[in-house]
C-alpha cells in the first residue's frame, strides 16, 4: 500500500495553457535504478536518475 503524499518526479511537460511538450504513456525501471519513462509525443524514451531528491526531475534535454 502507497504511504504519504504523491511526489512529482518529472515535470515540464505542459507549458503555458495546454501546450503539451510531450506525454508520458508508460513507466518502468531500468536494471540500475532508473526510471524509463516513454514519451507519446515526443517520440523518446527518458531515463530518469537522480542525485538531489528534494527537486523533481524536468523534462528537457541536455
Amino acid at each position: 500500500m502507497p504511504s504519504g503524499e504523491p511526489v512529482d518526479v518529472l515535470t515540464g511537460f505542459v507549458k503555458g495553457k495546454n501546450l503539451a511538450m510531450g506525454r508520458p504513456v508508460g513507466v518502468a525501471l531500468d536494471t540500475c535504478g532508473g526510471l524509463l519513462v516513454a514519451d507519446d509525443v515526443g517520440n523518446a524514451v527518458w531515463r530518469l536518475t537522480s542525485t538531489n531528491r528534494s527537486r523533481p526531475a524536468v523534462a528537457g534535454p541536455g
